[in-house]
């Protein structure tokens, strides 16, 4: 069969032009496909919700990759290890309650389940704005990622969801952006971001999920976002409160769907 250069790009337009259309209403829309981010995107999908996950980066997965110090190994806990399991990603134990796994075999199914439930992945764009009717956090502002690298005049698009997640990690992009053009008080100790602390893995563990909720009407956190908007320690290379805390929000997420 001779190929056709412009069947194959015509394949490519039409296919994400309706994908994109699609995710313009939603019922959650994550930012940031960290590994909280995507097992959060993988239970809310499974149960039937209508998902869109929105990376700035050209790759999912955070600072999963590369486990601790570049060295692709990661470590989880005892209570982490059945998210692992539902996911088919390989452990072993190493002590025990602690499990070894590869990071880039972690990355990959955890992409891969999210995917296979349908959520809709979107990499290269990212929420340079939120969207807030009634003091309500209900949608998204989206650009491209390289539209914003290079400082361009490009207009974005605007698309609504039930309930928006920030997912972004350490920087908790999202969360920022309420705090400062909306003049919401978000609901932590001091009504702001209160900031990441110095890392103590078992402390950063168990806040990680307790941290993991609604921040602002309509706008919840996970991943080391939640630690660093309402103040726990950072954890490091152990990665089961991230899974754990995907799978919270997820949950707290379905009963209010």
């Amino acid at each position: 069969m001779k190929l056709d250069d412009i069947i194959i790009s015509k394949a490519i337009i039409e296919s994400y032009k309706d994908k994109l259309i699609n995710a313009m209403e939603v019922d959650v829309a994550i930012v940031g496909a960290g590994p909280a981010g995507m097992v959060c995107a993988y239970y809310l999908a499974r149960a039937g919700k209508k998902v869109a996950l929105f990376e700035r980066k050209l790759s999912v997965g955070g600072g999963m990759w590369g486990g601790g110090i570049m060295f692709n190994q990661i470590v989880v806990q005892e209570k982490a290890k059945k998210i692992l399991d539902a996911f088919g990603i390989r452990s072993r134990k190493y002590s025990p309650g602690y499990y070894l796994a590869d990071s880039i075999e972690a990355v990959a199914c955890l992409c891969a389940g999210a995917v296979k439930e349908d959520t809709m992945i979107f990499n290269l764009l990212s929420a340079e704005d939120v969207m807030i009717r009634k003091n309500r956090i209900c949608g998204l502002v989206l650009n491209w990622t390289a539209v914003e690298m290079a400082h361009l005049h490009v207009d974005p698009i605007t698309m609504r969801a039930r309930f928006v997640v920030d997912a972004t990690g350490h920087a908790a992009e999202v969360v920022h952006i309420a705090e400062r053009k909306s003049g919401l008080r978000l609901k932590t100790k001091t009504g702001r971001i209160v900031g990441e602390q110095s890392m103590w893995a078992e402390v950063g563990e168990e806040t990680i999920v307790k941290n993991s909720k609604e921040v602002a009407t309509g706008l919840y956190v996970c991943g080391m976002c939640a630690n660093a908007v309402f103040g726990g320690p950072r954890m490091g290379p152990i990665f089961g409160g991230m899974l754990l805390s995907g799978k919270k929000v997820a949950e707290d997420l379905l009963k209010r769907l």
